[in-house]
């Protein structure tokens, strides 16, 4: 298990490239099912998944409530859509959906591959949109895996693999979209970043997903486009 951890997302990609980035969050969703490989590892636990099944023993999940929803692989938004739509005045005038019609910015935003990440159903649904937060470890929430989410304190505590990533998401995603990030944020990612630095399996996701997007990560590093392989034509994300 940790040496497959350590490997999280690393091996996960098939090598495409597209003309463009995906334009709104369901063409992210069948971009992000090419990019990734169908047999991979999921992002909080580190399960093995296979398509959209979700493999629980490969890494000790245990269901809190929702079996069926807990089989299954969605795409989490690290950057929640609800924190990026309330931040817009598009959210006040109709919520998600008229933010995802009528606001540019949200709509790349929401579709935006750096933000997006395989995640189990159920985690997906019971992180929603709380912020990230150090908490005490809880082993027994989710079986083995070591996700904590604080019902009661309306947060949410992910793996130590991963937090490093986190934060450069939230820096990214801030200076992209002008996201506001309050001090307590900003001082917690400015320590998961230093003390969880990058690793080769994110250098290797930042690369994979700007040969994508058109640009990098630059939180993460620099990539050169120019080793990307030929960009696949707008239609032939649906193949």
């Amino acid at each position: 298990m940790p040496m497959r951890c350590a490997l999280l997302l690393l091996c996960c990609f098939t090598l495409h490239a597209f003309a463009d980035p995906p334009r709104t969050f369901a063409e992210a969703k069948k971009v992000a099912w090419q990019l990734y490989a169908r047999q991979s590892v999921e992002f909080y636990c580190g399960c093995r998944y296979s398509g959209k099944r979700v493999d629980l023993q490969s890494c000790g999940y245990r269901p809190r409530k929702s079996p069926r929803r807990a089989a299954r692989i969605e795409w989490e938004h690290l950057v929640p859509a609800w924190v990026i739509g309330h931040q817009r005045r598009c959210w006040q005038q109709g919520g998600r959906r008229h933010c995802s019609r009528h606001d540019e910015t949200f709509r790349r935003a929401e579709a935006d591959l750096f933000n997006l990440v395989p995640s189990i159903g159920e985690l997906n649904g019971d992180r929603s949109n709380l912020p990230f937060a150090w908490l005490p470890q809880s082993p027994s929430q989710y079986g083995a895996c070591p996700m904590v989410v604080d019902f009661k304190a309306g947060k949410a505590m992910p793996r130590a693999k991963v937090r490093g990533m986190i934060a450069r998401t939230y820096f990214y995603m801030s200076q992209r979209y002008g996201l506001r990030l309050s001090k307590q944020e900003r001082r917690l990612f400015e320590t998961w970043s230093r003390h969880y630095p990058v690793e080769p399996w994110e250098s290797q996701r930042n690369r994979r997903i700007a040969c994508v997007m058109g640009w990098s990560n630059p939180f993460v590093g620099p990539v050169d486009l120019r080793q990307c392989p030929a960009p696949l034509a707008r239609k032939d994300r649906n193949d």
